[in-house]
């Protein structure tokens, strides 16, 4: 499948601190990419790159196989974006907040209510914004997004600051969006019950780097060989296991996650650990659970 959006060793820097760190994106077409990763791990940062926000080096960045820093306003034309908080008129109407993004974006007078009716706004179309809920400003801000009709949506956090129905009914838009348009949806979020529920494809970034990219299937499959141990002594753990090499992460102050290979006994994993007086309280495996993958994949504490 094609990839809408690639990066090649993407990085960012302000002044001395490295925000996002050669990561290489390969968002398919036709797909509901989801950017996972903990509060500062460059998600926006990586967003306003790929917005033509930042400069970065030429050919790091290429959305619908062109170049951002050498066709950005042709991309552009084809993109609807969301990044943090929507920028509405709160005195005007929706209609209204449309009316004046027609007269900068042209297009027909029609376009108005053909948005509002696709992300279900006609109800409160003469409603002034600052009346409005959260769910319906944000599905007024989506509605501005879809505006041009874009082949591509990059939306920061788009259920930020929304109750559980507002979060609900921007999902079903997404989804609906995704598949009766054909819209390519790159989204940034937190919120990871509702990842399982939206995406076709994730992406996890730590720290600026990407730690994860794949399909939600595939991500869910590298849990299967994850344990999870709790024991009085982590890093000597930690220390003890890396010498045959393994992958281990301390998750937790009393928890280290061990990547084990398949055919491998567990047996053989406690002995090593048992065998350097460290002791064990417990030991599970968590296959598929997107929220403990998660964990494990940025070294976050739960």
């Amino acid at each position: 499948m094609q990839n809408l959006i690639e990066t090649k060793n993407l990085s960012y820097s302000f002044k001395r601190f490295r925000a996002i760190d050669n990561i290489n994106l390969n968002v398919p077409q036709g797909s509901i990419y989801c950017f996972l990763g903990p509060n500062g791990a460059g998600k926006t940062t990586t967003i306003r790159t790929l917005l033509g926000l930042y400069n970065v080096p030429p050919t790091s960045i290429k959305i619908f196989g062109k170049d951002i820093q050498k066709e950005r306003i042709n991309i552009l034309k084809h993109i609807g974006s969301l990044v943090e908080t929507p920028s509405l008129y709160e005195h005007l109407t929706a209609y209204e907040n449309l009316k004046i993004l027609r007269h900068y974006l042209g297009g027909k007078k029609e376009r108005i209510n053909e948005v509002l009716g696709i992300v279900d706004l006609m109800g409160g179309v003469n409603k002034k914004v600052k009346a409005m809920s959260m769910g319906m400003k944000q599905r007024l801000a989506l509605a501005i997004a879809l505006f041009s009709n874009p082949k591509l949506l990059v939306l920061d956090e788009p259920t930020n600051g929304l109750d559980p129905q507002g979060i609900r009914e921007v999902r079903e838009l997404l989804i609906k969006l995704n598949k009766e348009k054909g819209i390519t949806i790159f989204l940034s979020s937190h919120i990871l019950s509702e990842v399982e529920k939206l995406a076709t494809n994730v992406g996890v970034i730590n720290k600026g780097k990407l730690v994860f990219e794949g399909t939600l299937n595939e991500m869910k499959k590298v849990s299967e060989n994850v344990l999870l141990i709790d024991t009085n002594s982590p890093a000597k753990a930690k220390e003890t296991l890396e010498r045959d090499d393994k992958q281990i992460l301390i998750v937790g102050e009393n928890t280290i996650s061990v990547n084990k290979n398949s055919n491998e006994s567990i047996n053989s994993i406690l002995k090593k650990l048992i065998d350097s007086d460290i002791e064990i309280y417990s030991v599970r495996s968590d296959s598929g659970n997107l929220e403990e993958l998660f964990f494990e994949l940025t070294g976050e504490i739960k």
